[in-house]
């Protein structure tokens, strides 16, 4: 057969992931926080997109919209003269004196300054103004908040006179963390600055003076060690304590009481005394504000017996896209092909956004609607009736795949009578239940295992295997090495350790 070449029109279909999907999907997936960076960096280089406040006006309200040709707008019928007519309520205005002028003389005017000639120095003296002559800002005398290394900084110069101790202490101030700790050895340092370690360890062993007491610690003992010495309290016997953490974290009360030498109401006044220590002392000079979480969802009780859904409106951006500006400068005040280019692309891209946006929460409102129904037990009774959700039930409902919705609740939040949740909470794994039973939830399991942990006596501490006989007899087929698992992830305690921390809390109640 001969080669020969030929024109062919075929048709094929194909998945093309453009720039403006994958945009559409990193929109769906962004936090309130992000969404909000995004959008004011579209507004500032797109001049067709106009935030929109919370009234529904935008920001270019006020101004006057203008038509093609650059006149103002004017009611139909209205002419010049018309417009430089005064108007019956002007009229009525000046025939009735309808000014606001102070008739009562008596009233007290503007406070006058006390010394005229201090306003320039004293901005919270009645009657002074500030140098753009307005009045003071309160935001002015604010308490500006101080950190933890010039706390320590302003302590030095009253502690130490050397220059060199100062330069080592300077050195080791900077290497305080957030929490006070100095994790770094004195020989590392001592290489650091050129000196010996038994100079280093000499203004170390100063700085651990300072407040708050515990800070230059280099490990958890050292900076209890630091506290009770400051409260007067670091006897042989709480010295022996403090150098054996890892008993105490294991409640072997009876090996803690032959190394103190202390009966078990000593040791349950120095474990009282050990609480009422700060084992981050630094933490109390954190700079970083705390962000509070926004819900996306609102869920209220509706007054049939169900329930409402609906976005919280401060989390939805309001961007609008300004026709008028764009008729107004695309036609024939456009210089060049360049200029109408870049215009059609921003009313593009400006569409799209607000498309997005539009679909992203129609999105989000439709998961969250499903999430409610399924988890409606959950609302009404508590986390008992809390029932095992994948995203692949969710997807199959709304009829969309399980990629978006995982992006959909992530980072997330839902509002509801019970409190506020992650979406992400309300999928959870499913455990079996004995003889074919309804299936439960895993974090209803961690519930219920923390509760009658919390319920039980000294006389019946329940191990492991008691919390597996007593949760097969309420339908629930979970095996020991799990519940054990379940318990550590909660940071309970061991049966024999809750056993003996009980029997010592009973000895003193009966002493």
């Amino acid at each position: 057969m001969a080669l020969s070449a030929s024109l062919l029109l075929r048709q094929t279909q194909s998945l093309v992931m453009t720039p403006q999907l994958m945009q559409s999907i990193q929109l769906l997936q962004m936090t309130y926080i992000e969404l909000n960076q995004f959008i004011a960096a579209e507004v500032e280089k797109n001049p067709l997109l106009e935030l929109s406040s919370a009234d529904g006006s935008s920001d270019y309200e006020g101004q006057g919209r203008e038509d093609g040709d650059g006149r103002g707008e004017r009611q139909d019928g209205e002419s010049d003269a018309d417009r430089q007519r005064p108007s019956q309520t002007e009229r009525l205005t000046e025939a009735l004196g309808g000014g606001f002028d102070n008739v009562y003389q008596d009233d007290a005017g503007p406070r006058k300054a006390d010394a005229p000639e201090l306003l320039s120095q004293w901005k919270s003296m009645p009657g002074s103004l500030g140098e753009s002559g307005e009045a003071y800002d309160l935001d002015d005398f604010v308490a500006g908040q101080i950190t933890l290394k010039d706390h320590v900084a302003q302590q030095v110069p009253f502690l130490l006179h050397d220059p060199i101790e100062s330069l080592v202490a300077r050195h080791l101030t900077d290497l305080l963390d957030d929490c006070g700790y100095v994790h770094h050895g004195l020989d590392e340092v001592a290489a650091t600055l050129g000196k010996k370690p038994a100079e280093v360890a000499a203004v170390l062993e100063k700085l651990q003076t300072l407040d708050p007491p515990g800070i230059f610690a280099r490990s958890l003992g050292e900076c209890l060690a630091l506290q009770l010495k400051a409260r007067d309290r670091f006897d042989p016997a709480m010295e022996a304590l403090v150098a054996n953490l890892d008993l105490l974290a294991r409640r072997d009360f009876q090996s803690l009481k032959k190394i103190c030498g202390v009966d078990e109401e000593d040791l349950l006044d120095m474990l009282a005394e050990i609480r009422t220590l700060d084992p981050k002392p630094g933490n109390g000079f954190e700079t970083s504000g705390t962000e509070t979480v926004v819900p996306d969802v609102i869920v209220l009780p509706a007054p049939d017996g169900g329930w409402t859904v609906e976005l919280n409106p401060e989390t939805l951006p309001r961007v609008l896209v300004n026709q008028d500006y764009y008729q107004r400068v695309s036609g024939p005040s456009a210089r060049n092909d360049g200029d109408k280019a870049f215009l059609a692309e921003c009313l593009q891209n400006a569409s799209w956004l607000t498309r997005s946006l539009d679909q992203r929460a129609r999105t989000i409102m439709k998961v969250a609607t499903e999430i409610v129904r399924q988890q409606d037990a959950f609302l009404a009774l508590g986390i008992d009736h809390l029932r095992p959700l994948n995203l692949k039930t969710i997807a199959d409902a709304i009829k969309m795949h399980e990629s978006t919705v995982s992006r959909v609740t992530s980072n997330k939040y839902m509002l509801t009578p019970r409190g506020l949740f992650e979406l992400k909470y309300f999928f959870t794994v499913s455990i079996a239940a004995v003889e074919g039973g309804e299936a439960h939830s895993a974090e209803a399991v961690r519930h219920r295992i923390r509760m009658m942990i919390q319920e039980e006596r000294q006389d019946g501490v329940l191990s492991d295997d008691d919390i597996v006989d007593a949760l097969k007899a309420g339908g629930i087929d979970l095996a020991r090495r799990t519940v054990a698992k379940y318990r550590e992830a909660m940071n309970i305690p061991s049966s024999v350790q809750r056993r003996r921390e009980k029997r010592a809390q009973a000895s003193v109640g009966t002493a």
